[in-house]
């Protein structure tokens, strides 16, 4: 009898587990997969005998035995063909078994031998790397993406053949060189959408640049084409570029997602996720028998953009809420838990009313009376309470579309967003966890959001005079100190305080009729 080990790897969440395929061969015909393994791992033995005889390589006739330890973890997927293929051919001698334990091997085989992508190569490298392994086996199309990770050895290959023979002794296989750094950087200011092109629209744009500069959600309201969506693609731009570190963070989301584009490696730039409105709890959330993040986890570090929020069915918003506050989602089942992050801005977007025409400086709305209040009931307090800037879009005139001159663009827009996060930054260094002004809790709002007798005056008169709710007065105070930092002015005066009070159109009473 002779047994021996190949390593392979489980992904939960955005992390990996070590595999271990014990292979036995001994005198008999019979074959024994063990270990948990689910439908798509047990119909393994049909697509690898076939590509084994697809490669000239002879299938073994003894008793085969293979535990896919530890065995108290589900092993699904068709990812590890190519490891069960390896540990098959080197159980009855097929290939020498010496450098087997420095690698792991991951992979799908087609009927033929090519290897198909996987997912999740990225936290599969890292594991790797953190183990102590030499290398990392797995297909070409995925080898720039776990390439990524340096001080491990990474080979893409293109069919078994190539791993029989790299096994073998035939340095038929080179490691995959992927300067991150340089792609990183070379990457993560190219945008398609730019605020340069958008006509008008300076109060909304202020709006969004504020939004950016505090890490706040916001909410536009106007009617159909005014501009909503198109605003909407642009406030990617106009964030912080990424870190190093939030594009590797990034890039496992995307990566056990399977949403990696094939040959490449890391995310450089803010990811943008606009969901349709049809879509399930659990496709915005995440989760599944087999759990996967959802929208707002592939939205993390980016942009979740939610058009036509009143759509959206009411159980899907409302899931939403716990996410908003605490910035990552817990997918529980009976024997595991699961956790994504989704540290997300929040951008949404509605008609005022169902004919989308009410408040039109022309077109006159006709909707039946409550028609307005009963569409914006759609959406809860609680998640309204979540959206910090509310603002309304109006249609651009012809003389502002026809103008020659050129708008602002995103890259001059970002640098003064850049500099009040710095502000930001160096503000919360001794609060681990917030970053930004929009996660201010209220200890820290009574710290850093005082305000003089004429601006204590101001909001009280604005919340008497527009019947402000009191879940407002939070959001300004955290918007007025996002306005104060772009100014560069260490306290919140009554003009931050007015433009903020501008931005919560929903809360006043009468908005709605």
């Amino acid at each position: 009898m002779k047994l021996v080990k190949v390593y392979s790897s489980a992904v939960f969440g955005i992390n990996s587990t070590l595999i271990t395929i014990e292979t036995s061969a001994s005198t008999g015909v019979n074959f024994h997969l063990v270990g948990l393994p689910d439908n798509a791992v047990r119909e393994s033995l049909q697509r690898i005998y076939t590509a084994l005889k697809a490669n000239n390589l002879n299938t073994p006739q003894k008793k085969i035995v293979i535990n896919m330890a530890p065995a108290d973890i589900k092993k699904e997927g068709a990812a590890y063909d190519l490891p069960l293929a390896i540990s098959l051919l080197a159980a009855n001698d097929k290939i020498p078994d010496t450098e087997l334990a420095k690698y792991i091997v991951m992979g799908e085989l087609a009927l033929d031998g090519e290897l198909r992508p996987i997912k999740g190569a990225l936290p599969i490298a890292i594991m790797a790397r953190e183990s102590g392994f030499e290398g990392f086996i797995l297909p070409e199309a995925n080898a720039k993406e776990a390439a990524v990770v340096d001080k491990l050895k990474v080979y893409g290959a293109k069919n078994i053949g190539e791993v029989v023979d790299f096994f073998a002794g035939n340095n038929s296989l080179q490691p995959v060189v992927v300067n991150t750094r340089e792609e990183f950087y070379n990457n993560m200011s190219i945008y398609d959408a730019d605020f340069a092109d958008v006509r008008g629209q300076e109060n909304v744009k202020r709006a969004m640049e504020i939004a950016a500069a505090g890490g706040h959600n916001i909410i536009m309201i106007g009617p159909p084409g005014a501009g909503k969506t198109m605003l909407a693609k642009r406030l990617a731009s106009i964030i912080p570029p990424l870190t190093l570190h939030e594009a590797l963070e990034t890039t496992k989301i995307h990566s056990v997602a399977g949403k990696i584009e094939r040959n490449s490696s890391l995310i450089s730039q803010r990811p943008f996720r606009a969901p349709h409105h049809t879509i399930s709890d659990i496709a915005l959330v995440g989760g599944g028998t087999v759990p996967q993040p959802g929208e707002i986890s592939l939205a993390h570090n980016g942009v979740l953009f939610l058009d036509e929020l009143p759509e959206f069915r009411r159980s899907v918003l409302e899931v939403m809420r716990q996410p908003l506050e605490e910035r990552k989602i817990i997918i529980s089942r009976a024997k595991f838990t699961v956790e994504y992050p989704a540290n997300f801005m929040l951008a949404a977007s509605m008609n005022p009313c169902p004919c989308g025409f009410y408040n039109h400086p022309d077109k006159k709305c006709v909707c039946p009376p409550g028609a307005v209040k009963k569409y914006l009931s759609r959406i809860s307090g609680p998640l309204l309470d979540r959206i910090d800037i509310h603002i309304e879009v109006v249609p651009v005139p012809f003389e502002k579309l026809s103008e020659k001159s050129v708008a602002e663009n995103s890259s001059t827009v970002r640098e003064r967003v850049i500099a009040a996060r710095e502000i930001q930054r160096k503000r919360f260094d001794n609060h681990k966890g917030i970053y930004c002004n929009a996660m201010m809790g209220s200890t820290l709002l009574r710290k850093y959001c005082e305000l003089d007798v004429a601006g204590s005056n101001l909001i009280k008169m604005a919340m008497e005079r527009f019947g402000l709710s009191a879940r407002a007065y939070d959001r300004i105070l955290k918007v007025a100190r996002t306005i104060a930092d772009l100014g560069e002015s260490g306290n919140i005066l009554p003009r931050h305080l007015a433009e903020a009070i501008n931005y919560r159109n929903l809360d006043r009473e009468g908005w709605a009729g």
